[in-house]
């Protein structure tokens, strides 16, 4: 048992993050649970497809219109008290959730609130989280360290957590929501023996004003030159991945021919694929240049729009999916890892959300504008369009990846 713990968590890493990672991986259950429940839940109280929509809508609106503010408080507070308590919120709304299902008061409208105060809560958890893992792994580490984070999500939240989520809604409605807020107990009650180091402002200032601290944000990546790169990097790629992916079941059935089991099997070929790279990050970041690693990333995101495009055959359609979970979660790792080592602690909080900010509105864009060019154009046409505007987004940007793999010498 003693070994398993060390591959999964090498004792390099330190007993914090060994709590942290048992945190994250209990909440990310819960999230997987509920990213089955969720939609089951809403679909039982009504079939107007913009009620439904607006479901998933509001889970987004937090990040859109408090993730800056988020980030400045990250680095206002103590970020242990933060996720703690945002933590506690959460599975408060969730027992009141649980409440309402069980006496049968339940309706669309009380669902959407519960909706938008789970994502409000999660933002400032999400927030505070992401800030902390900087300042309890060395900055060597911290590719490895997210590696294992994300193999949680993985697992626990793409694999395991939906399964189980919709057999807990089988067995009755208010079950997945009430195993998920005990989740989110447990998780609360691991990441409170995460030791974390207090955060001290190098100037000596106390904090000012929100706004003010969030404008310092802003001048901190307008003068970081591989941050700002990256960020924008983020912001173009998730357009452009955005665009089929928001269409995804569309293009599979009209493309590929496939039916939901087909469909289904895409998803698990990313997560296979992205196990596959999680569990070989260690030697892959030990043995590639960090510059090197990026560009094939991008390289492969490329290509990989370029043969959906072309391609008619499932089974082409499968293997490029555990291509792109390979690549596509050691990015993620290394992305997270480069923009870590670049920030300062006091500012990983600002700086972490803005990136978050851009990833969001990235995917949003990207969605909306997949459903346009596929509607017009066809099925195929959200990759072409993914297939150019990544590839000449790569070209622009192609010089500079050896230097923001390396942002920290920046700093």
């Amino acid at each position: 048992m003693g070994r398993i713990l060390d591959v999964v968590a090498p004792p390099r890493l330190g007993t914090p993050f060994r709590w942290n990672l048992a945190s994250s991986w209990v909440a990310q259950l819960g999230d997987g649970i509920a990213l089955a429940a969720g939609p089951l839940l809403v679909a039982s109280q009504t079939d107007d497809p913009r009620l439904i929509a607006a479901a998933a809508m509001v889970q987004q609106v937090p990040t859109l219109v408090l993730g800056l503010y988020a980030g400045a408080i990250a680095d206002r507070v103590d970020r242990k008290r933060l996720v703690l308590a945002a933590n506690v919120l959460r599975v408060l709304v969730l027992g009141l959730l649980v409440g309402t299902i069980v006496t049968g008061t339940i309706s669309i409208g009380l669902l959407l609130l519960a909706l938008l105060a789970v994502g409000t809560a999660e933002i400032f958890a999400d927030t505070g989280w992401r800030a902390v893992l900087p300042s309890i792994v060395q900055p060597a580490d911290l590719g490895v360290a997210s590696a294992r984070q994300m193999s949680g999500y993985l697992v626990a939240n793409q694999m395991v957590g939906p399964a189980v989520g919709a057999s807990l809604f089988a067995i009755g409605h208010a079950v997945p929501f009430g195993v998920q807020a005990t989740a989110g107990l447990l998780a609360a009650a691991l990441f409170a023996r995460v030791a974390v180091p207090a955060v001290v402002r190098p100037d000596g200032r106390e904090p000012q004003h929100v706004g003010r601290d969030i404008l310092d944000g802003l001048r901190w990546i307008r003068h970081h030159a591989p941050v700002r790169t990256l960020i924008l990097v983020i912001l173009v790629f998730n357009i452009t991945w955005g665009a089929p992916w928001g269409v995804l079941v569309y293009w599979a059935q009209r493309r590929l021919g496939v039916d939901e089991v087909g469909f289904g099997l895409l998803t698990t070929a990313a997560a296979v694929g992205g196990v596959l790279a999680v569990v070989g990050y260690d030697r892959l970041e030990r043995r590639v240049p960090l510059g090197r690693l990026m560009k094939v990333c991008l390289v492969l995101e490329v290509l990989m729009h370029l043969v959906l495009a072309l391609t008619t055959v499932p089974l082409v359609a499968y293997a490029v999916m555990v291509v792109f979970g390979a690549y596509a979660f050691v990015w993620g790792s290394l992305s997270n890892a480069v923009r870590q080592r670049a920030t300062p602690q006091d500012l990983q909080g600002r700086v972490g959300s803005v990136y978050w900010l851009g990833l969001t509105l990235g995917l949003i864009a990207g969605q909306a504008v997949g459903g346009v060019l596929a509607d017009r154009f066809g099925a195929a046409a959200p990759f072409w369009f993914a297939f150019a505007g990544a590839g000449l987004t790569l070209l622009l940007v192609w010089r500079q990846l050896d230097h923001i793999a390396h942002a920290d010498e920046h700093s």
